[in-house]
């Protein structure tokens, strides 16, 4: 990496990890109760909630209740999403006068937002009112965090526990989760993008005067939109100025911070954080990349407070820092060199591939936040990922198709990675004849056998998916690339929806009765199929007597283990998505600079 990619990586990092430490411990006392031990106030709202809910604040859930009541619960979530899309037209706070949502748009948009994908494949300020952005959008932006959140907690308690029968309580994570962490922190963090220029209002949308007026020219149609042709079959033109300009407007910042540090990623403009009304500055730009791996970083530290060794969390958070780094110095590496077909036209190679991409962000900035968002599940962008150099866009790929678990989504990055944790205890132990154990539990067959169901349920999407894409002529259809790019699209799509991350490359035309079906399918069952069995790993551990350490135990939290992971999490997803890769980006690239010298 350049000077200033080394600069701007190791100061992100330094302040990320100095907000994480305190964030970190605050969540375990949170987590584990004694926070509303200290604070009784926080134990009323917490009894009083659940006693509103008809729940119990002590009740200890066996682990496939605790799924039941989280699959059940984001079920409900699905179709409030869905009944609030189809119904925005007769709802309040519309003043753009947005129709209904079509129905398999607000089936995709409803699992997308559920299951912390965020996937859109509409334009939101031309499809979503006010209050389906609020009620709908936003809210689930909560609630699908506050679900891998409660998730991982109870993965951790099957370790720090033993010989117990019960996980706690999913309502009262859930709760807990939401109310004193979500909501204070998006709060203030709203306020603080507020003050950097994020738009928060409720205004119709503006009529902007232009400076000049535009002119151009565009195929005239007929009254059934087919365009028009004269007697030798060319395209009928018409002159068209354009005098002023429509800004959109909005509740944004309450939903932009949400959607960060909830690691959502779904933006209330179609250009995300791109676009000035969401993401206006520098500094916002930096604080933006900040609350995505925010939560995520925090509960790796959560996880050693819990577990009562701090050391496990750092290894863990060790082996997610290092596959980070190597990840954005090849990015930031590609993205310094030019596109070759652009140089042709006339464009000045030293300012590398500024294609797609904000100046006011420029070309590391830009950078860094794509391998932070695909990284961490996110799918927020300030730059379009189908501009990046396809090198890049492998990079940025093949971090989602790892799992999510470099910091990953909030709660399920972590679960992610302990689970290739597990998978590492278990070859190591094959390696040297022992019973692998991992934090003083052994993890047996049953374990093992979940680990794999949650590990290759998303390549059978993903690789699934893509394959049938480009075998279905109306997904081809969608596709605005041929050949290798158009392939890494497709490729790109499916990873993106079933490891729940949400960006994707935009020469696809996504929208449509096939995409919509297809990848809310990928994006359900890459959340549930992954989230049911971690349960299932979790309640197994927890009955599960605490051994403890001898001199035999493979330890877990130094150079050596923080190796095995890295490994184990990079050898298995190069093994699972090479041959993809190599048919798309690795093509692509190839293609781009022959006869180039690159």
């Amino acid at each position: 990496m350049n000077h200033s990619a080394v600069l701007q990586t190791g100061l992100y990092l330094l302040v990320l990890f100095a907000l994480a430490w305190p964030l970190g411990r605050y969540l375990a006392e949170l987590m584990e109760g004694r926070l509303a031990a200290r604070f009784h106030w926080m134990g009323k709202v917490d009894r009083g909630l659940m006693k509103l809910i008809g729940a119990a604040a002590d009740e200890e859930m066996p682990w496939w209740r605790y799924a039941v009541a989280i699959v059940l619960f984001n079920l409900v979530g699905v179709v409030a999403v869905y009944l609030l899309q189809r119904q925005q037209l007769s709802l309040p706070l519309n003043p753009a006068g947005m129709p209904n949502v079509e129905a398999t748009s607000a089936f995709n948009t409803a699992i997308s937002f559920v299951t912390n994908t965020n996937w859109q494949g509409y334009v939101g300020e031309a499809t979503m009112g006010y209050l389906t952005q609020m009620l709908a959008l936003t809210v689930q932006n909560f609630l699908s965090a506050a679900t891998g959140i409660a998730v991982v907690v109870a993965l951790v308690r099957g370790f720090a526990r033993k010989r117990a029968q019960g996980l706690g309580s999913a309502w009262l994570d859930l709760s807990r989760a939401t109310i004193w962490l979500l909501l204070p922190a998006a709060s203030l963090f709203a306020v603080v993008l507020v003050g950097q220029g994020v738009i928060q209002n409720f205004s119709p949308y503006l009529e902007a005067q232009l400076v000049a007026p535009v002119s151009y020219q565009v195929a005239k149609t007929d009254t059934n939109g087919k365009p028009l042709t004269d007697a030798h079959g060319a395209a009928v033109m018409e002159q068209v100025t354009v005098r002023t300009q429509t800004l959109a407007m909005g509740p944004v910042a309450s939903q932009e911070a949400i959607k960060l540090l909830g690691t959502n990623g779904g933006g209330f403009f179609n250009a995300n954080s791109a676009h000035p009304f969401e993401n206006p500055t520098g500094a916002s730009n930096f604080m933006q990349m900040l609350s995505i791996f925010l939560i995520p970083a925090a509960l790796c530290l959560m996880f050693g407070h819990m577990v009562g060794d701090m050391r496990q969390g750092v290894a863990v958070l060790a082996a997610m820092t290092l596959i980070f780094v190597a990840m954005v110095a090849v990015v930031v590496w590609a993205e310094s060199h030019a596109n070759p077909v652009l140089v042709q036209l006339g464009m000045d190679a030293g300012l590398g591939n500024m294609e797609g991409k904000e100046t006011r962000f420029g070309i590391v900035a830009s950078s860094l936040f794509a391998v932070i968002t695909t990284a961490a599940s996110c799918g927020a962008v300030n730059a379009m990922h189908d501009s990046l150099m396809p090198l890049s866009g492998g990079v940025t790929t093949w971090l989602m198709q790892l799992g999510e678990v470099v910091f990953g989504g909030v709660g399920s990055g972590l679960y992610g990675m302990l689970l290739f944790a597990m998978l590492a205890v278990f070859l190591a132990g094959l390696m040297i004849g022992r019973t692998p154990e991992y934090l003083g539990k052994k993890i047996e067959s049953f374990e093992m056998k979940m680990v794999s169901i949650a590990i290759l349920i998303t390549p059978l999407l993903v690789l699934g998916g893509t394959a049938l894409t480009v075998l279905a002529p109306p997904a081809l259809a969608s596709l605005w690339n041929p050949g290798a790019h158009g392939f890494s699209e497709a490729l790109y799509a499916f990873s993106s929806a079933a490891n729940n991350n949400g960006s994707a490359f935009a020469g696809i035309s996504a929208n449509t009765p096939y995409y919509n079906l297809a990848l809310g399918v990928a994006m359900w069952f890459g959340r549930f199929g992954v989230l049911v069995p971690v349960l299932a790993i979790a309640g197994s551990l927890a009955r599960k007597p605490r051994l403890a350490a001898s001199a035999g135990t493979m330890p877990t939290h130094g150079p050596q283990f923080v190796t095995l992971l890295v490994g184990t999490v990079l050898i298995v997803g190069a093994l699972t998505y090479i041959p993809a890769l190599a048919l798309g980006p690795v093509v692509d690239h190839l293609q781009l600079f022959a006869g180039q010298g690159g």
